[in-house]
């Protein structure tokens, strides 16, 4: 066997959670997920998957947030119910 080292990896509880389900689902341990991920990038150079931000946490979309919770702060947002909204 090649010679291994430990590493340490910080990641939210749930997320662990979630992938040790999935993990256990292909018969995988944790620690061969990230070996089949560490060999593939260190093999092709790149990420093996789209990795991509998601357009919610925008500067532009923050700043037009920031700017609804100071219209609603200053009592300017108008709120109207909404004819797709069911009441329960």
């Amino acid at each position: 066997m090649a010679n291994t080292v430990n590493v340490n990896i910080k990641m939210d509880a749930d997320v662990k959670r979630r992938m040790e389900k999935a993990c256990a689902e292909m018969g995988l341990s944790m620690s061969a997920a990230f070996t089949i991920f560490a060999k593939k990038v260190g093999r092709e150079y790149r990420i093996p998957f789209e990795v991509s931000a998601d357009p919610f946490y925008s500067e532009s979309n923050i700043r037009y947030l920031e700017g609804v919770v100071q219209d609603i702060k200053n009592g300017k947002a108008h709120f109207a119910e909404h004819d797709l909204i069911e009441e329960a």
